[in-house]
């Protein structure tokens, strides 16, 4: 919600169990009016624009980047997309499409939604800042085995920021994190 008020962008806290059904009613019966979730998107995508961000990778680079995390990062539960953002954006984003949100609240008030979507299993867009110092570090280091902790470390941190840290993994991240400061 910061970042988003810190590019200026105005903030509505709608939190009622039947908004997505009034946020449907409203886009569909205005015109130029539309509503998307503050984390549904890196801030810089959230409203569209024409400038296109230049990626400090060269397409190479990204290949190969893409590769080594679609193999480390598990695939079940995230789809991996390499961006160019701010290099002071973070380096892993998770977001979830506003579809499949709007989707799954429907579904949960017992209007609308198809094909039993409240009941899909979590799936979560793993946004990659090429533009980020960590992601060139994790590209250039040498050893399989520090790259894959640099990837778990930045991932753990990606989902404690949207709040889906947690049980063993938690843990593990926990103890990765005092291990990595000794």
């Amino acid at each position: 919600i910061q970042d988003a008020k810190d590019k200026g962008y105005e903030v509505l806290m709608l939190d009622s169990p039947i908004i997505s059904h009034l946020l449907q009613k409203l886009e569909s019966s205005k015109e130029n009016i539309s509503f998307v979730r503050v984390d549904s998107e890196p801030v810089e995508n959230l409203i569209k624009k024409d400038e296109e961000q230049i990626s400090k990778l060269s397409d190479e680079e990204k290949e190969t980047l893409k590769t080594f995390l679609t193999e480390t990062v598990p695939s079940e539960k995230f789809t991996v997309q390499l961006e160019a953002m701010d290099s002071k954006a973070n380096p892993f984003v998770i977001t979830e499409p506003e579809f499949m949100c709007r989707m799954k609240e429907m579904q949960q008030t017992g209007g609308g939604g198809m094909f039993g979507m409240g009941n899909m299993p979590e799936m979560y867009n793993l946004i990659v800042n090429t533009n980020h110092e960590l992601v060139s570090e994790i590209l250039n280091t040498k050893t399989k085995k520090k790259k894959e902790r640099l990837v778990n470390q930045a991932l753990d941190l990606a989902k404690l920021s949207k709040n889906l840290l947690k049980g063993e993994d938690m843990t593990a991240f926990i103890k990765r994190s005092y291990e990595m400061i000794k």
